[in-house]
């Protein structure tokens, strides 16, 4: 049992499905490209094994308060039982809008990805429908998991704040939350075509992927030709004869 059945219950939901299969789809194309050893999944939000099937880890696993099912991980999001640098990928499927402590949780990520390691993101917008919708829900939160959301320009501060370099970015969920039936939720649809490039400031949420970047260290090196000045030293021969 998750510590959390209203989200589980919305996910159910004709709604929440639909968002929950657009973002599987969405992250097999974001994930093809991810390799090694250890993917980290840092929230619960749908089934782990679906959202990451196309990375190319040998190992995934799920870590939350509220984690339950094979690999899982029962942890505070801001001390991560993770050796540091031990892990080649990240995935926080919408997990910022529910942490107690966000900015903490992105430090324990930088902590544990190695370097060169890739961080990938699901959140909802605060500007489109979708954040008309949470900002003005009459009863608890919407969706229900989501106690704050937090655009994309202030994420991509904080990932920059902490050497991480954003690679792609996908906006999605143009669909307004409460006529989904009526365009259709889904990847094919007419408005998630067009909608990025006619009204991308609106979408309902963003995915960004970002890489943990190392700055190298150059060394100062030493002058070894540098000549020797003598104060007080004789004066230079000459060839001059004296009158």
């Amino acid at each position: 049992m998750t510590a959390n059945p209203v989200a589980d219950r919305w996910l159910e939901s004709p709604l929440g499905a639909a968002v929950l299969a657009l973002e599987t789809r969405l992250l097999q194309d974001e994930m093809a490209d991810v390799v090694g050893f250890e993917l980290l999944q840092i929230g619960c939000w749908g089934d782990p094994a679906r959202l990451c099937a196309a990375a190319r880890t040998q190992h995934r696993s799920c870590i939350a308060p509220d984690a339950h099912g094979p690999g899982a991980i029962r942890a505070h999001f801001d001390a991560l039982p993770i050796a540091t640098n031990s892990v080649e990928a990240v995935l926080l499927p919408h997990t910022l809008e529910h942490a107690p402590r966000p900015h903490e949780l992105l430090r324990e990520v930088d902590r544990v990805l190695v370097g060169e390691g890739n961080l990938v993101i699901c959140a909802f917008n605060p500007w489109g429908a979708w954040g008309v919708r949470h900002h003005f829900a009459s009863a608890g939160h919407f969706p229900p998991h989501a106690a704050r959301m937090m655009s994309e320009h202030r994420t991509r501060d904080w990932l920059s704040l902490l050497g991480f370099e954003v690679v792609s970015t996908r906006r999605y969920l143009f669909a307004p939350p409460w006529t989904q039936r009526m365009f259709g939720l889904h990847e094919d649809s007419w408005l998630e075509r067009r909608g990025p490039v006619i009204a991308s400031p609106l979408a309902g949420a963003y995915l960004l992927k970002a890489r943990k970047r190392v700055r190298s260290i150059t060394p100062i090196r030493p002058a070894w030709t540098q000549r020797t000045v003598l104060v007080g030293s004789a004066p230079e021969p000459t060839t001059r004869q004296a009158a």
